[in-house]
């Protein structure tokens, strides 16, 4: 299990260079849009006070990009990703759910943690950084802020991979 945790953490560390432009966009106080083909933004519950977002980027490069609204301080990880839109499977392990896939990437799967291949990393984006999330997205210390964001990574474990490209900027 030990050996799961590190090198999934090393996986997700070598995932953060994409994320890096979406935190830009959302420190300049740009609302993400829903892909990076369209730039128009949709937030659900958009009258609220406070915004967070759901960034996903699947293995073709695409970028789903969600906003959710509300009214409290905070929102916890659960009920962002619950109310996103976003559609996700997940399984329960001793350490809380974890993402199996997203927006049917993959489309099926016998294991959510496959030992080789590509799995669903989490990021959380606050005060404009990005980090690796050291627990499940549904963890009770998953909470986000007004601007903060949950990224989402399809990748692969590789021993020492170049840096993935940027997405592009909308």
């Amino acid at each position: 299990m030990r050996t799961h945790l590190i090198r999934t953490s090393a996986k997700l560390a070598l995932a953060l260079v994409p994320l890096i432009a979406l935190a830009a966009m959302l420190a300049c106080g740009s609302s993400p849009s829903t892909s990076t083909t369209s730039p128009t933004s949709t937030c659900i519950n958009a009258a609220a006070p406070h915004h967070a977002y759901v960034i996903v980027q699947h293995s073709s490069g695409t970028t789903v990009q969600k906003c959710v609204g509300f009214a409290g301080a905070t929102i916890d990880g659960q009920s962002l990703m619950d109310q996103s839109g976003v559609t996700f499977q997940t399984q329960t392990f001793s350490f809380g759910k974890a993402i199996c896939s997203i927006e049917n990437e993959p489309a099926q799967y016998e294991k959510c943690f496959a030992t080789s291949g590509p799995n669903w990393s989490m990021f959380i984006e606050t005060n404009g950084s990005w980090t690796v999330a050291q627990t499940g997205y549904a963890d009770p210390q998953v909470i986000l802020h007004d601007k903060d964001a949950l990224g989402w990574r399809y990748i692969a474990y590789e021993p020492s991979p170049s840096p993935p490209p940027l997405p592009k900027a909308s």
